[in-house]
C-alpha cells in the first residue's frame, strides 16, 4: 500500500527524543505552505506564498481539509508553514497533550494565550511567530433596524434592554462558555432558547433577518452580514478568546529569520475588517483567492505588480 501526501510513512522523533527542536532553525527554499481549505485559510495560504516569493523562497500551496491532518504534517515537515488562530490552536495543542478534558489555556488575552501556545508548540517542533492584527473570533449579530429600534451598538447594550432573546448558533452553543451560558453571565442577555441552524450559515442569518430569532453567531470576518442586513454587537467586556491569526512554521524546516521576516510583514498591515473585505471578494463576488490575495499585497506595498 502506497503513502498518501500526509500518510504515515513519514513520520518525525518522538517528543520525548526529538532533537530538531533544539537543532538549529532550517531554512529550506523550498517551502509547502499549508491551507485548511476554506475561503479565508486559502487567502492566508495565497498571501503567505506571495510574501515568502518575494523573500526569495520557492513555493506551493497544499490544501488540507482539517486541522486532525494537516497539524502532524506541520510536526512531520511535509507542511512547512500555515495561518491558525491563536487560542483555537493553544486549545486543541492543549488537548492533543493532556486529553480532551484538560482545561483550556486560549483566553480573551493574547498574551497569555500566546505564552501558552507556544509552551505546546515548541516540544512538537513547532514555532508560533507574533501575531498580527487581524483577528477571526466568534461574534454576535443582529439585525441593522433592530439595533437601530433599541440603541445598540454592544453586547453590554442588548443585556441592558432585558429582551427576551433567541439564538441561531450551533447545538454546541448550549453549554459552550463563549455562546449562551457566556451571554447570560457576562452580558445578562435573557437567551431564552438556541436555535440550532449553525455558526453563521445562510439559515441562522435568515432566522435573524425574518424575525424568528433575535441574535446569531458568527465571526468577526464574516463577509455576508450585509446581504441579511445584519451588524456585529462588539463584545465590549471580552467574552471571546484571542483568536488573533498567527503564522505556525516546521522549526526544522523553516524557523529561520528570512521565514520570519517575510510573514511578519502582513502583521501590521492586515486588519480584520481587511480580511472580511477579502472573504467577501471571494464568496460574494466569486474571485479567485490568488487573485484577490496578490491585489491586497500588491496595494499595500507588500509585492510588486
Amino acid at each position: 500500500m502506497g503513502c498518501g501526501v500526509l500518510g504515515g510513512c513519514a513520520t518525525g522523533p518522538s517528543l520525548e527524543a526529538r532533537g530538531a527542536v533544539t537543532a538549529p532553525p532550517g531554512d529550506s527554499r523550498h517551502l509547502t505552505v499549508g491551507s485548511a481549505g476554506f475561503t479565508e485559510s486559502d487567502l492566508l495560504a495565497q498571501m503567505y506564498a506571495l510574501l515568502l516569493e518575494e523573500a526569495g523562497y520557492g513555493t506551493k500551496i497544499l490544501s488540507v481539509t482539517n486541522r486532525e491532518l494537516y497539524e502532524p504534517a506541520l510536526e512531520r515537515g511535509q507542511i512547512d508553514v500555515v495561518a491558525e488562530y491563536a487560542a483555537t490552536f493553544a486549545d486543541w495543542l492543549n488537548a492533543k497533550a493532556n486529553g480532551p478534558d484538560a482545561p483550556t489555556v486560549g483566553s480573551p488575552d493574547l498574551a497569555e494565550t500566546m505564552t501558552a501556545l507556544r509552551a505546546l508548540a515548541a516540544p512538537r517542533g513547532l514555532v508560533v511567530l507574533d501575531p498580527g492584527r487581524a483577528v477571526d473570533q466568534n461574534a454576535f449579530a443582529v439585525t441593522a433596524a433592530f439595533a437601530a429600534e433599541h440603541g445598540l451598538k454592544t453586547l453590554s447594550d442588548l443585556g441592558a434592554t432585558g429582551l427576551p432573546v433567541r439564538l441561531a448558533a450551533g447545538d454546541e452553543c448550549v453549554r459552550r462558555p463563549y455562546c449562551a451560558p457566556g451571554l447570560r453571565e457576562v452580558y445578562g442577555i435573557d437567551v431564552t432558547a438556541v436555535d440550532p441552524k449553525g455558526v453563521g450559515t445562510t439559515p441562522a442569518k435568515q432566522a435573524v433577518q425574518s424575525g424568528q430569532d433575535q441574535l446569531v453567531l458568527t465571526t468577526t470576518t464574516d463577509a455576508t452580514l450585509d446581504e441579511f442586513g445584519l451588524v456585529l454587537l462588539a463584545d465590549d467586556k471580552n467574552l471571546q478568546n484571542a483568536d488573533h491569526i498567527v503564522p505556525v512554521v516546521n522549526r526544522a524546516r523553516s524557523g529561520s529569520e528570512g521565514v520570519t521576516r517575510a510573514l511578519s510583514r502582513l502583521n501590521t498591515v492586515l486588519t480584520t475588517a481587511d480580511l472580511a473585505r477579502l472573504n467577501e471578494q471571494v464568496d460574494s463576488w466569486r474571485r479567485l483567492p490568488e487573485d484577490v490575495a496578490r491585489n491586497y499585497l500588491v496595494g499595500k506595498g507588500l509585492v510588486p505588480r
